[in-house]
């Protein structure tokens, strides 16, 4: 599970390639979900991609809450 504490450890922004590690995909992946919008706190300084830790972290926790179909079972 992902905690504040966790947060405090992390950078303010990410490489792709440390979001595929994160996320457990491939860069290619993670370009692609950049391109489609789907990742959030994209961030572009020049030719760079950045994704801003915090924004990325709520995300996934948002994405790990419960459906309410499954808060019904």
């Amino acid at each position: 599970m992902l905690t504040s504490d966790t947060t405090r450890d992390q950078p303010l922004f990410m490489t792709p390639d440390e979001v595929a590690s994160l996320l457990r995909t491939t860069r290619k992946a993670v370009y692609t979900m950049i391109e489609r919008g789907l990742l959030p706190g994209v961030t572009r300084v020049g030719r760079r991609v950045l994704i801003r830790t915090e924004v990325l972290l709520d995300w996934l926790r948002q994405k790990s809450a419960l459906s309410p179909k499954e808060c019904r079972r």
